[in-house]
């Protein structure tokens, strides 16, 4: 059996996705996430400048006025952790698209022309592949100032390289097809021959390694938030990490500050794991045996 993805359309990866015990889980955290993250600002706003009135404010237990208690200068948890939500989210699904269209374009472009073209493309990735994304991504960071759009740049021009070897793999074989072939015959241009046989025979890799690319995406907001390198004027669920570590919060045992963040950051990374890995085995047929 030819290992190609299969093209299925939307409503098919739709059943045969939700056939998955794994896509199901996945797909209910990330329901659950995406309305937590784009009613629950709009229900508890989040107000930076609401300082607590009193000393006894101050990382505050949960309880009925604040649910999940307060931070060190007395504002609402809760409402922080729901904006924290849509910003991770926000700067993930961003990174990812910049990761994808950089990654996806240059693997076509290097496995269809192949030559100069492969090789200089392909010695790029590789330098990218080689140096340490995390040290190299706080050196930009700080260069480049502290504002959620460099974070999404930064993010998002670092996460490309294994896009772009995957795609890459799978047009040199796809380019070798008989149907590509015919449409060279029948005198297709490259840029044709690539928008009507190559994108929407790779389009199941792209679209199931685009979701795997968000996990690692909101994993390093998160982490650049919490070394302090995030933007300082936006919530999200690193700096919470930050200002709880940064304040005392874990050593004056102030759980409700930083385990909620933790554990959504967790939880949105394994659901788009879950996802990305129910895609890939729906569209695999080397994986579809597992369903």
């Amino acid at each position: 059996m030819s290992a190609e993805p299969i093209a299925l359309g939307p409503n098919r990866l739709r059943h045969e996705l939700w056939r998955d015990p794994l896509g199901r889980i996945g797909t209910g955290i990330l329901a659950v996430a995406g309305l937590v993250a784009a009613l629950g600002p709009m229900v508890w706003p989040f107000d930076s400048a609401q300082v607590g009135s009193s000393a006894a404010a101050i990382l505050q237990g949960p309880g009925g006025e604040h649910w999940l208690g307060t931070d060190e200068l007395g504002r609402d948890v809760f409402s922080q952790f729901l904006t924290g939500a849509r910003i991770s989210l926000l700067v993930g699904l961003l990174a990812t698209v910049i990761a994808t269209v950089i990654g996806a374009g240059l693997g076509i472009v290097s496995g269809f022309f192949r030559g100069p073209t492969d090789t200089t493309a392909m010695a790029v990735t590789d330098f990218f592949l080689v140096i340490p994304a995390l040290p190299l991504m706080i050196a930009l960071a700080a260069i480049f100032g502290q504002n959620l759009l460099i974070v999404i740049l930064v993010i998002g021009g670092l996460a490309w390289p294994r896009t772009a070897r995957i795609v890459r793999s799978q047009t040199l074989s796809l380019r070798e097809r008989q149907f590509v072939a015919r449409a060279r015959s029948l005198g297709a241009s490259n840029a044709r021959i690539i928008a009507t046989n190559i994108v929407p025979h790779l389009m199941p890799l792209i679209v199931a390694n685009t979701i795997l690319v968000v996990a690692g995406c909101i994993l390093s907001e998160a982490t650049l938030s919490f070394i302090g390198l995030g933007d300082p004027n936006r919530i999200s669920w690193g700096s919470m990490l930050h200002f709880s570590f940064v304040s005392g919060a874990i050593g004056r045992g102030a759980w409700w500050y930083f385990l909620p963040p933790g554990l959504g950051i967790l939880v949105m990374v394994l659901g788009f794991t879950l996802v990305g890995h129910a895609v890939e085995r729906t569209t695999n047929p080397r994986l579809r045996g597992a369903l």
